[in-house]
């Protein structure tokens, strides 16, 4: 008996949650596509921060297919922006004032998708007013869609997505980043990890941030923390976790803004027990 098609993610709206859906389905696909059959490889701000000919090929797509819908937007996405703490900063600066702002990573996971490790995504977020108010995340190899509208709740495959129940950071799993910024983020984050590896169930370090966000808010997660983080990595799955019940801040407990780059996301119940064990490590960043 042959196996059934696969149904892509065509929605049939021009919405612009539909067109991120399509964006992300297709960029996704494509990325997929391309596993094994890698033409450039380069670096970023460290040897350990890389970026491929995929990368930029999907963020040209990607671009293509919103300014198709809408040309009066505004795109901010990783491979546009120089190398950087600083050169991101620049470009979120002067991307924000925009009235809509697409914020975009072609591939977050991409030392993942290099290494055939399967766990990477397509990441795709629209801001209105500085204020994201869609998240698509789609993780290709899953074939599974993240989605979420401010107000209306995140939906995988359709379904709706709630976050855990854990009630203390002893009952839980949660995802931490080993950042490619050697000199500042990944030193800080190893304080953190180090604070919470017995305060913890167990830890978990899978290389994408935007997943990480998209599985807190799936339940899969308790909740994820980094220092060091962009716009890009973060903007979608942020709504994706607050929608799902959860709660986003910096790692000192200041709202979520997409100019965050020291994230702490849960479930909500755990979350100031997490934040008092960042401050007690002094793994804040700040």
């Amino acid at each position: 008996m042959e196996p059934k098609p696969k149904i892509p993610y065509v929605v049939g709206s021009k919405s612009p949650t539909a067109v991120a859906i399509n964006s992300a389905s297709k960029a996704g696909e494509w990325i997929k596509s391309r596993l094994g059959l890698i033409k450039e490889i380069n670096t970023k701000c460290s040897p350990q921060d890389l970026v491929t000919d995929v990368d930029k090929g999907a963020e040209l797509m990607i671009r293509k297919l919103i300014l198709t819908h809408f040309p009066d937007h505004s795109i901010l996405g990783e491979e546009g922006v120089e190398p950087g703490a600083e050169a991101s900063e620049r470009a979120l600066n002067q991307a924000k004032e925009a009235e809509y702002l697409w914020i975009i990573d072609p591939i977050d996971g991409t030392t993942n998708f290099v290494q055939g490790f399967p766990f990477f995504c397509v990441s795709i977020a629209l801001a209105y007013r500085g204020e994201v108010i869609i998240g698509v995340i789609y993780d290709p190899i899953r074939d599974e869609m993240f989605v979420a509208e401010k107000g209306k709740g995140a939906y995988v495959h359709g379904n709706p997505m709630k976050v855990s129940r854990d009630e203390k950071l002893a009952d839980s799993v949660l995802a931490v980043g080993f950042n490619p910024d050697r000199s500042y983020a990944l030193p800080v984050n190893m304080k953190g990890i180090n604070a919470l590896a017995d305060r913890t169930l167990s830890l978990r370090a899978a290389g994408s941030a935007a997943l990480h966000l998209a599985y807190v808010a799936a339940g899969r997660l308790g909740g994820y923390c980094e220092v060091g983080l962009n716009a890009w990595d973060i903007a979608a799955g942020a709504l994706l976790v607050k929608e799902s019940g959860g709660m986003v801040t910096d790692t000192t407990g200041n709202p979520y803004d997409i100019g965050v780059r020291r994230l702490v996301a849960s479930n909500g119940r755990i979350h100031q027990e997490l934040l008092d064990v960042l401050k007690n490590a002094e793994a804040t960043g700040v």
